[in-house]
């Protein structure tokens, strides 16, 4: 028989002083990682869901004012102290009936609660309550091939050219009269619907606007300034389209 084998293990060396002040050191970074990160994703989020959210226009109901494949900042914040007015841009989920999978509109306001807003040879009339009638002066609305605004028509399958907007309701309509799918179809919408105002593009680059709503002679201001220059005295208004918050694309 062989003689056995006799083997020598070293024993296991006592962790040192400076090996356990390593491993806290390393367990630290980590731990400063994870809360700098979950930091960010809390204050992402609250941005995002209370304060601003970005949004990428998708079709072409607002053409001129804003181009597919433009992105804009929604204002969610100020429309909390400072209502939304004539001419500002509002971005919402559509009424019932009228998704298109899941994706909200953004119109301009025209029609303010209380107010009827009227259609005739292809203008718009605002009578405010307990004032005369008054015909819009709507510079953004899209050009033909002629040169002229093209005029804002009828689009239900009945014809419906006056609407009395309700309390808490907004007529809006988009810039590009001829294909905008707004209020002339669905009626006023409820501001519960009202995602928020959409005060800048910022893409692309050299087209970075600050969108501020016209003046309309004839016609009170109901709710003073918008947005969140309103100290500048410049409210703001914008375009219509339907969007897709640009957070969801692939």
């Amino acid at each position: 028989m062989l003689p056995p084998v006799l083997t020598y293990v070293q024993p296991s060396a006592e962790p040192t002083a400076g090996d356990r002040s390593a491993a806290r050191r390393g367990a630290g970074c980590l731990i400063e990682i994870v809360e700098t990160i979950l930091l960010t994703v809390v204050i992402y989020l609250v941005i995002h869901n209370f304060v601003a959210q970005p949004f990428e226009v998708e079709q072409n109901s607002m053409v001129a004012t804003i181009q597919p494949g433009d992105y804009v900042l929604i204002d969610k914040i100020t429309p909390h102290f400072n209502e939304y007015d004539r001419g500002d841009i509002v971005v919402f989920q559509p009424p019932e009936g009228y998704e298109q999978g899941g994706v909200p509109f953004i119109k301009r306001v025209i029609g303010l609660p209380g107010e009827t807003v009227t259609l005739e040879n292809g203008s718009v009339f605002v009578t405010q309550p307990g004032g005369v009638r008054v015909r819009l002066d709507e510079p953004y609305v899209v050009t033909g091939t002629d040169g002229a605004p093209a005029p804002t028509l009828p689009r239900d399958a009945v014809g419906t050219d006056s609407w009395v907007v309700g309390d808490g309701e907004f007529f809006v309509m988009g810039d590009n009269r001829p294909e905008s799918q707004d209020s002339r179809f669905f009626g006023p919408i409820d501001r519960e619907l009202i995602v928020g105002r959409a005060f800048l593009r910022y893409f692309p680059l050299d087209r970075i606007t600050v969108f501020q709503a016209p003046d309309y002679p004839g016609l009170e201001p109901e709710s003073g300034l918008g947005g969140w220059w309103a100290w500048l005295d410049q409210p703001f208004g914008g375009s219509s389209a339907t969007i897709q918050a640009s957070i969801s694309r692939p």
